[in-house]
């Protein structure tokens, strides 16, 4: 999991601004001490043992203001999507990206053979997830999401990822003090949401730990195991950077429906159609020359100046993280892996 998009939030001078009123569920919340304790007895139940609870818990002595902060900031400015694209793919992560590939191309060549996720994508997506392992999040995840679900605006959620990562403790995977991520909860380098790693997490080395944070085998086939379960597609590209005239613009907007389902993200795209009908609205390769013959079927994803058609196995990377200067990043950059 990774914020949709990269903003810029723009700080306000303005000190006498009053605190909006408390909302009707915070003024009927428990204090948080009493939360936990309700908390505590709830975990027990489900099954985690009492020792790993108390532990766990005897971290959290009061909601985090950071946590709280970063979670309701609002971005006034976003990066355009071309942008953001320029920024993930630049030279310097695109050298890292084709040397860690080298480096660990016994390792992913074992993974692709299990998995059949390409090097290059779980490459792409490990880079622009944790910078290839160098930032995975400082935040203590069970503080952190405590924080989350004692707040009343997505309790639920962020509660049942709380109940799953004490769940991951008491397994045994991580050890507490080492249990560090992302002010949301999202952790390792492949940055999984506990009921992600859950579901995903694998352990390739063999030593009974499925070990997100510092296992490179356990990483790149984790990363695969969530590609491939949610529908990634042996042998097929992501998708290709197309170009429009002003008049197959003009048609395609007149014409071809928008998704009416999903994330944002995916109610930005087109409905899916053949690569033949695109060609005869008069979208073309970025050369010029016709789209391919296979029958695929394909959306629509446009930013301010550039195009992609885009295939199933683009749907996949959205189910990483729905935003499309995410996927196209991950996709774009894979491409610049490979070749």
């Amino acid at each position: 999991m990774t914020l949709a998009l990269v903003g810029v939030t723009v700080a306000t001078t303005n000190t006498q601004v009053p605190s909006p009123p408390a909302s009707p569920q915070e003024q009927t919340r428990p204090s948080f001490s009493d939360w936990l304790a309700e908390l505590r007895a709830e975990a027990i139940s489900r099954g985690v043992r009492e020792e790993t609870v108390d532990k766990a818990l005897a971290t959290v002595e009061e909601p985090l203001p950071v946590v709280l902060e970063r979670d309701r900031a609002q971005a006034e400015t976003v990066l355009a999507l071309e942008t953001y694209i320029a920024r993930q793919t630049r030279a310097t992560i695109v050298r890292n990206a084709r040397q860690m590939a080298a480096h660990h191309a016994d390792l992913l060549k074992r993974i692709d053979e299990r998995y059949a996720v390409p090097p290059q994508v779980i490459m792409a997506v490990w880079g622009i997830e944790s910078n290839f392992g160098r930032f995975t999040g400082v935040r203590p995840i069970v503080a952190a999401l405590a924080t989350l679900a004692w707040d009343p605006r997505r309790s639920a959620l962020f509660r049942s990822e709380l109940f799953d990562a004490l769940e991951i403790l008491d397994r045994g995977y991580i050890e507490l003090a080492n249990m560090r991520g992302s002010w949301a909860g999202a952790m390792g380098q492949p940055q999984f949401m506990p009921s992600s790693y859950l579901k995903y997490a694998e352990d390739f080395d063999g030593d009974s730990r499925r070990d997100i944070w510092k296992s490179s085998p356990d990483i790149f086939a984790s990363i695969a195991n969530y590609l491939k379960g949610n529908g990634w597609v042996a042998g097929e590209r992501w998708g290709r950077e197309v170009k429009l005239s002003a008049e197959a613009e003009r048609t395609v907007a007149a014409d071809v429906a928008r998704r009416d389902s999903g994330c944002r993200a995916r109610r930005e795209m087109t409905v899916a159609l053949p690569l033949a009908e695109w060609q005869r609205m008069g979208v073309r390769q970025l050369d010029g020359s016709a789209l391919p013959t296979a029958d695929f079927q394909a959306s629509l994803v446009s930013g301010s100046s550039r195009h992609f058609l885009v295939y199933r196995n683009y749907d996949v990377l959205l189910e990483y993280n729905c935003a499309h200067a995410y996927a196209l990043s991950v996709a774009l950059l894979s491409d610049r892996v490979a070749n």
